[in-house]
């Protein structure tokens, strides 16, 4: 059953993901989790994460646009690295409330709450009509990555960020997916000491034929959804951002996420 389960949800996540630009992680962790403790099971996701987006990296990483790579790319790693050092000083904020759902305590966390926002309101440039056509002027690419990165690396949400403002840089999209795919590339790369640090304190709880099975299911799912990209209009993938924006900004605000 385990098996089942998880090479299931890293085969739809990865096809999904390579058009969203983000969630693999978001779904694989609460399913790992079933059958890992908490600390194993981000760790299990974290190597088929890297693995699938070196992979998805081969399929369309040639895609990428070297302007929006530089000007956006560049300071969304630079400030993930600066989010995640920030996550320190304040993970002693205050709740702002919880509540009980399914006998279980969701606590309510200002950054997320803001997040959240900050996602469902570009969310709404696909539900809204008049702002259906707005995009960023290349010159506030720079400051979409430096936001992105600080508070994706804040708040671990990294994809979601950076395809709110992706999404909306005019880019086709080819250029939209293979530019994402070489900037979560690098963000994994630059996170990389963490991932082996602690793989090397958990080598021996680390079930490899499960990693081996689910990674392959990722491949699986990118490769079909490349397969798939010529037939995918630049609309439907806007409106499947729009989608998942709106649920990952209600969770996040709601402390599930």
């Amino acid at each position: 059953m385990d098996y089942f389960l998880i090479c299931l949800v890293a085969f739809l996540g990865s096809g999904l993901t390579l058009f969203s630009g983000f969630g693999l992680g978001t779904l694989l962790v609460p399913v790992f989790g079933l059958f890992f403790p908490i600390e194993i099971a981000i760790l299990l996701t974290a190597i088929v994460h890297f693995l699938n987006n070196i992979f998805k990296l081969l399929l369309l990483g040639q895609k990428a646009n070297k302007q929006v790579l530089l000007s956006f790319g560049v300071p969304a790693i630079v400030f993930a690295l600066l989010g995640a050092f920030f996550l320190s000083y304040v993970e002693g904020m205050q709740p702002i409330g919880s509540y009980v759902l399914w006998g279980h305590t969701f606590i309510l966390l200002p950054i997320k709450v803001c997040i959240g926002l900050v996602l469902l309101f570009f969310a709404l440039f696909e539900i809204i009509p008049s702002w259906s056509q707005f995009t960023f002027d290349k010159k506030y690419l720079p400051l979409g990555g430096m936001l992105s990165g600080f508070f994706g690396g804040l708040s671990g949400m990294q994809g979601a960020l950076r395809a709110a403002f992706l999404i909306r840089s005019g880019l086709s999209k080819e250029s939209y997916i293979g530019t994402g795919v070489v900037i979560a590339c690098l963000i994994d790369l630059s996170r990389m000491w963490i991932y082996v640090q602690n793989w090397s304190q958990n080598t021996g709880k680390i079930a490899y034929p499960l990693v081996f099975c689910a990674t392959l299911s990722a491949f699986l799912g990118a490769f079909l959804g490349n397969r798939l990209l010529n037939k995918v209009t630049l609309k439907s993938i806007q409106l499947l951002v729009a989608v998942l924006l709106m649920v990952f900004s209600v969770l996040l605000g709601l402390g599930i996420l």
